[in-house]
């Protein structure tokens, strides 16, 4: 079987319009999906609980008398994690090691100082209140996404985190209720969709509502959390999973193909894209890709991910490749290169940068440290990796001393009445000694 993955060319004709349209994603909204959920969201805001359970019966097959019957207690969580192979559970206390070590490393601390004029001024820093955790449920098991998004709440300083997942026909995922342990996840309750979303958002009498709503989840959790946006805060709007490598043809090709494969996996609108100068060796990682395909479980998905949406590219040269990472501005880019740090300068839009051949991408989707929560779709243009930071507020703090008080007095008045507002004016005019 030859798989259909388009080969380009940055020095041919046309690239930038061929790579435009490769990249190109349209997250088109699905009209009765936003009606459905917009449903949703009004029925748990007018009705609480009532529709919480409504919901939960109707879509995922559990029946309760009340929310309490839906929340686990913290009991429950440790009985999972004590359940666990022991060679799981210590892959899961490693990970959040390293997590947290990582995250540690991103707190924002209060700054204040004391200007010529015998102000002072600062800045402090806060965490949420509380924020709200979406874990997918039922067959799908996703410990990592509990740890990275937990892990940096808590180390923000965050009081009460609450976790939603579904548990489609009491199905319950005893590894993501190990790694909500392992976390120190405050509160679980075992709702899903947009339900759950609402009730987060909005808060019902037995769910209490929260600042900030992170996690990944479906189209129908992904739409009400772009609806209750505003009223909440989240985390992003995430697109399909991407990876982007600059080759410079020295690493194992088979070691290449995998890396291309590990994010085609994800879904079929997930984007692998190469960039290498060596011909000789694209062709090389295109004989990998045609050899390993055919063993891979997700098979399917890798090969429709593939011919749609992924590419080998030749470029110039290494600077090339850069240039286009920047114009690219993926989610995930390995540096699979001998000499990483030279590159790395040049590279300005990123999610998170894995460098040299050795560090595969996938060791940042699971243990490395640093969040796989990334900015998809170009995003790494304006956006951050999810991090401790987003679990924080910044407040700003001013202090005027009497004779400072005076002199800033003047300056505001002027331009307050600049701007025709005169309250503003005689409000600074009070304050001033002149």
């Amino acid at each position: 079987m030859s798989i259909a993955i388009q080969q380009l060319s940055s020095i041919e004709t046309g690239f930038h319009l061929k790579l435009d349209r490769l990249l190109a994603w349209h997250d088109d909204q699905d009209q009765s999906v936003l009606h459905t959920v917009q449903a949703i969201l009004q029925q748990v805001k007018s009705q609480g609980d009532a529709a919480v359970l409504d919901y939960t019966r109707r879509l995922d097959n559990l029946r309760a008398a009340s929310i309490s019957e839906l929340e686990l207690p913290a009991s429950r969580l440790e009985q999972a994690l004590r359940s666990l192979p022991h060679r799981q559970a210590e892959a899961l206390r490693f990970a959040a090691e390293r997590i947290r070590a990582y995250a540690e490393h991103q707190k924002l601390e209060s700054w204040r100082y004391t200007d010529s004029l015998g102000n002072m001024l600062g800045q402090q820093v806060t965490p949420l209140d509380k924020v709200g955790l979406y874990v997918p449920g039922g067959k799908a098991a996703y410990p990592s996404s509990v740890l990275m998004n937990a892990i940096p709440a808590k180390v923000a300083g965050v009081p009460e985190l609450i976790m939603v997942v579904p548990t489609p026909n009491g199905e319950i995922n005893e590894l993501v209720l190990a790694a909500a342990a392992v976390a120190g996840v405050d509160r679980v309750f075992r709702i899903g969709g947009a339900q759950a979303i609402a009730a987060l958002a909005y808060g019902t009498q037995s769910i209490p509502k929260v600042d900030k709503i992170v996690g990944p989840g479906n189209i129908y959790v992904a739409t009400a959390k772009k609806l209750v946006f505003g009223q909440v805060g989240i985390d992003m709007i995430a697109g399909p999973s991407e990876i982007l490598i600059i080759a410079d043809g020295h690493t194992e090709p088979d070691w290449i193909a995998m890396d291309l494969f590990s994010q085609a996996e994800h879904d079929e609108n997930a984007q692998a894209i190469l960039l290498c100068p060596d011909q000789n060796y694209i062709r090389q990682v295109a004989a990998s890709i045609e050899k390993l395909l055919p063993t891979m479980e997700r098979e399917a998905i890798i090969l429709a991910s593939l011919t749609r949406r992924g590419a080998l590219i030749e470029v110039k040269d290494l600077a090339d490749a850069c240039r286009i990472a920047n114009d690219i501005a993926p989610e995930h880019l390995e540096l699979a290169v001998a000499d990483p740090e030279a590159l790395l300068p040049n590279i300005r839009h990123a999610g998170a940068i894995f460098m040299g051949s050795y560090t595969a991408e996938v060791l940042g989707d699971y243990c490395a440290g640093p969040n796989h929560v990334l900015p998809t779709s170009g995003s790494a243009r304006f956006s951050s990796p999810l991090g401790v930071y987003d679990f924080q507020k910044r407040t700003t703090v001013n202090y005027c001393s009497p004779s400072g008080a005076s002199v800033l007095a003047e300056t505001a008045s002027i331009l307050a009445r600049g701007e025709g507002l005169t309250a503003h004016a005689r409000s600074a005019e009070y304050r001033s000694k002149r």
